[in-house]
């Protein structure tokens, strides 16, 4: 990994971006940098390593973001994921729920940026590739123009790599996580002032951006933009991202090709123990907007839950597709 460059990501989403998701968008775009669900430092300590680390080698390149909020666990944490080779480290100082507030990480760490310094320094004196931030641009009654330079200043001194910032403030009380991402209010100013402040930095911008074109406005103004819901619910738009930002050759989607894969790594999956809805329900909103994307949907919510149920569920679905559409009706809906 490296941040000499221009980056588009997705955004790591708890619940959303496991193994099997982070799979299948690969499948579409083999640029994009990907992240992991947050896993928390001690999970890793003492839990089940490699089911919460395990990953196919086609997902690179590939984050780990890690929470916690004591150095010398996460440090430990970076240890022991080491052999599974992800290309970056990156610690949650944005997430608002409350499970991840009860254990003092996340947003909350917003207010105390000495403590993300002390436990961006544990990491990077164990870390073989970039450490990185993701944060907001402040909490609760915060000032971000203040708070927000205090912890970039703070992490960079502890050898952050990278500052990825999640555009909106994070209210610890009195909204839900969901909320949280809708109602504060969006300033993307205050992270083109970031990247103006700190031109040498690499500055990565989060938050509402729902479409490539918004996604090349920020890139005139900062160095990675990262999607989150948008890339998820309509993973198509992923289709043009290698050609658009990352200069490859422009070629069509080949969705039989890619029914194909999915099909296989189904089948292995299952082979496993697993269940084909753990991979088929990353897959519902792949064609938005085209004919016969309410049936896709409708087999692949209700026929891949089924006990039993195999790959040709995935064949059905994609067979119910019109592929005859445009390939900008699938990519802008």
């Amino acid at each position: 990994m490296t941040y000499s460059r221009p980056i588009f990501a997705v955004a790591p989403m708890i619940d959303w971006t496991d193994r099997h998701c982070r799979y299948f968008h690969r499948q579409i775009s083999r640029q994009a940098l990907l992240y992991t669900e947050m896993v928390v430092a001690d999970a890793i300590i003492h839990g089940p390593r490699d089911r919460l680390l395990g990953h196919d080698a086609a997902e690179h390149p590939l984050a780990l973001q890690l929470g916690g909020s004591d150095p010398a666990k996460l440090a430990e944490a970076v240890t022991i994921a080491e052999p599974y080779g992800y290309d970056e480290i990156n610690l949650n100082v944005g997430c608002p729920s409350d499970r991840v507030q009860s254990g003092t990480f996340g947003a909350c760490l917003m207010l105390t940026p000495d403590t993300v310094a002390e436990c961006i320094a544990a990491m990077k004196r164990v870390a073989t590739v970039p450490v990185t931030v993701k944060c907001r641009i402040g909490v609760d009654e915060q000032e971000p123009e203040q708070a927000l330079p205090e912890l970039i200043t703070r992490v960079l001194d502890a050898g952050a790599d990278a500052i990825w910032i999640h555009a909106r403030k994070a209210w610890l009380k009195g909204l839900s996580p969901k909320e949280n991402r809708e109602i504060p209010p969006l300033d993307y100013q205050i992270v083109y002032r970031m990247k103006q402040r700190w031109p040498d930095v690499f500055i990565g911008i989060n938050g509402g951006i729902r479409t490539l074109d918004e996604a090349a406005a920020h890139l005139e103004q900062v160095d990675g933009v990262m999607l989150g819901r948008a890339a998820y619910q309509n993973a198509a738009i992923l289709a043009d991202i290698d050609q658009r930002f990352f200069g490859a050759p422009a070629v069509e989607p080949d969705w039989e090709a890619l029914c194909g894969r999915m099909m296989a790594y189904a089948e292995r999956h299952i082979a496993s123990g697993g269940r084909l809805q753990h991979v088929a329900r990353h897959m519902v909103g792949l064609f938005t907007g085209l004919p016969g994307a309410r049936r896709y949907r409708q087999i692949l919510s209700t026929d891949a839950a089924k006990n039993g149920a195999g790959p040709e569920v995935l064949a059905a679905a994609f067979a119910a597709v019109d592929f005859s559409g445009t390939e900008q009706e699938a990519v802008s809906a």
